[in-house]
């Protein structure tokens, strides 16, 4: 199926090292088109702009940058900038998406709004515990997963969402692991902070469901999940 034609968004922002490491990574693959928020919206949830304009400028042949949403971007992307478009690849976020996160992670919105669009799509997440992450290292343990992905069409209206652990190792190949999103909630942790309320929930040690996605990626494995967008 390679080489193909990709576009690559996110949710952290056009300048991310995430998105960088994503382009280089698409380049290798295909031909990639960069069409990104110009500024940071982690946990924007599936939010989309219709009621004001969405400035973009075009900062190379192959590289936007839109003052929107990530579902902006796909929107843009798929319909004006890059309607040639094969694949949509978002990430790579720094911070894992697991479990119930694809409902507020703008990344799994980004792949999910292409899926609503018909274009086959994937949500790219690295899990951090510690550092932030090396994103060569990330990229050669993400480059297998996303070619054999490819081998593996997708229905309408489903996405692959795609989880690099942290493990405490520079091995390049780990194991691949087809799993089930975890359906177990965050934890709900405030704490009161004058008149006001501090989320204080710790991500790391959130339920874990054996065998499910959030399980999986904490043990140290790739974790790999196929989203429908169809009841």
């Amino acid at each position: 199926m390679l080489p193909m034609r990709y576009l690559l968004v996110n949710d952290d922002g056009i300048e991310a090292p995430g998105l960088a490491a994503l382009n280089r990574m698409g380049n290798t693959l295909g031909t990639a088109t960069v069409v990104a928020p110009d500024r940071q919206y982690s946990a924007c949830g599936h939010q989309a702009t219709t009621k004001t304009v969405i400035p973009v400028s075009r900062e190379a042949p192959d590289r936007y940058r839109v003052s929107g949403t990530p579902v902006d971007c796909v929107r843009i992307g798929l319909s004006i900038l890059a309607p040639d478009t094969e694949i949509v690849l978002a990430g790579i976020n720094p911070g894992g998406n697991l479990g119930v996160d694809i409902f507020m992670s703008g990344t799994a919105a980004a792949a999910r709004e292409a899926a609503l669009l018909g274009r086959p799509a994937m949500a790219l997440s690295h899990y951090l515990s510690g550092a932030e992450p090396d994103w060569d290292l990330a990229t050669a343990r993400l480059e297998p997963v996303v070619r054999k992905l490819l081998e593996h069409p997708l229905e309408a209206g489903a996405f692959w969402n795609v989880n690099l652990p942290h493990p405490p190792t520079d091995a390049r190949e780990l194991e691949m692991v087809f799993c089930e999103p975890d359906d177990q909630p965050l934890q709900v942790l405030y704490a009161p902070d004058g008149d006001a309320y501090r989320y204080v929930g710790d991500y790391h040690s959130r339920p874990r469901t054996p065998g499910r996605d959030v399980d999986v990626c904490f043990g140290g494995r790739i974790t790999v999940s196929k989203i429908t967008t169809r009841p």
